[in-house]
């Protein structure tokens, strides 16, 4: 961090929002667990949830991700990156309790950017107060969707309004008890280029023929939010609901996912800081063979890496907030790729080695660490795979070297 100055409301919002951590969100965790399982719903959502929501705005810790002043702090995402790590430390309250989930905080933002004034008042404003949820439909069961140009759901022209068909699968949020909408891609032109034949429409999760199948499981959990898998049988959507123009949905996933990689990384970051302050616990805590765990060359070598690793994760993802701060998105796309491999399976590694540990108790729910594990494995997927953003960053890398050859 001291390579980077950190602002004078930077600072405050660190404090004001570990303060918050230590005193609300982590005496919820329990009660949060409580009310979940006493509901038997995997989707229920818990009462608790409302209260630290209303704490957190009290407390002034809300939409603290989004970067217009209008509608939020206005914070850089140098500011706001160690704001998600704190909050990753509490993954399943933290973010929501702030308002700072995804896939939301990306909804709102192309909302934000690209949405009309209508989709601003009937969506944008709810989601910032935070009285609805929304989801993101992308991925698709029938193809390899880690190629984004392959994803075939039909937005065909019918006059004013544009006919959907297909199916999305990994639709996070798309169980989630408040959800009202959805900003769905799909293929408006196959004809087109290839990177101008995706649309992104804006479609509410109840508009006829419009069906949520069922929740998609990760690691055999039942996420609260969900993951759902939704046909699209013929849903017909105003042509007003086209967000920035037909053509435009790779420009906007590429407005969206820049900021969003910081939120992962950084979250994943505080997913791992968590899970050694958890392994230094019990190592000095637990005796084996008459001496501490912590006494063991292995483990003080898995603790020491840890910290290594978290340190150099952590100065990677802070870079890359601070060339798109400074630079913008485009020069820093390495480091975004970078940030995407790297932090979750630092993170991994980290909570692999806490659950051993542990030992039994690390694969149940009595410590978080086997909901990280499962939560960090899929993220290796999320948003693109780690060999997506890999082929990037070694595209670039061989360019420069391509264009010298070309030169000579």
């Amino acid at each position: 961090m001291s390579m980077f100055d950190v602002s004078e409301r930077g600072a405050k919002y660190q404090a004001d929002l570990l303060e918050f951590m230590d005193s609300h969100i982590y005496p919820a965790e329990a009660v949060y667990a409580q009310q979940m399982r006493e509901s038997g719903d995997p989707h229920f959502h818990p009462p608790i949830l409302e209260e630290l929501k209303a704490e957190a705005r009290r407390r002034g810790l809300w939409n603290l991700f989004h970067p217009h002043p209008e509608w939020g702090p206005g914070l850089t995402n140098l500011e706001y990156a160690p704001l998600a790590e704190i909050m990753g430390r509490s993954p399943a309250l933290a973010p929501e309790a702030c308002n700072c989930n995804a896939p939301d905080t990306g909804n709102m933002e192309v909302f934000t950017l690209f949405g009309t004034d209508e989709h601003k008042e009937k969506y944008l404003g709810p989601l910032l107060d935070g009285t609805i949820r929304s989801a993101f439909a992308m991925t698709e069961p029938a193809v390899a969707s880690s190629d984004a140009t392959n994803i075939e759901m039909s937005m065909a022209r019918d006059g004013d309004e544009y006919v959907l068909n297909g199916r999305k699968w990994f639709t996070s949020n798309g169980l989630h008890a408040n959800c009202k909408v959805l900003i769905v891609m799909g293929k408006t032109d196959p004809t087109a280029p290839t990177h101008r034949q995706q649309s992104m429409l804006v479609v509410p999760i109840d508009a006829p023929g419009v069906s949520v199948l069922r929740n998609l499981p990760v690691f055999g959990y039942q996420d609260r939010e969900g993951h759902a898998e939704i046909d699209f049988r013929d849903v017909r959507v105003p042509i007003e609901d086209v967000l920035k123009g037909e053509g435009e949905g790779f420009a906007i996933s590429q407005a969206r996912l820049g900021p969003g990689r910081i939120h992962h990384a950084m979250r994943a970051i505080g997913m791992a800081e968590r899970a050694l302050e958890l392994m230094c616990t019990r190592a000095l805590s637990r005796v084996t063979f008459g001496r501490p765990v912590a006494d063991r060359s292995n483990i003080q070598d898995w603790i020491a890496e840890a910290r290594i690793e978290i340190e150099m994760a952590r100065l990677l993802t802070l870079k890359a907030a601070h060339l798109m701060d400074t630079v913008g998105n485009k020069q820093a796309r390495i480091e975004i790729a970078a940030i995407k491999v790297a932090a979750p399976n630092v993170a991994l590694k980290i909570v692999d080695r806490a659950i051993q540990v542990f030992g039994g108790a690390g694969v149940t729910d009595d410590v978080p660490l086997a909901a990280f594990w499962a939560h960090l494995r899929t993220l290796r997927l999320a948003d693109g795979p780690d060999e997506v953003h890999k082929m990037s960053i070694a595209r670039q890398e061989l360019r420069k070297y391509r264009d010298k050859g070309e030169g000579k």
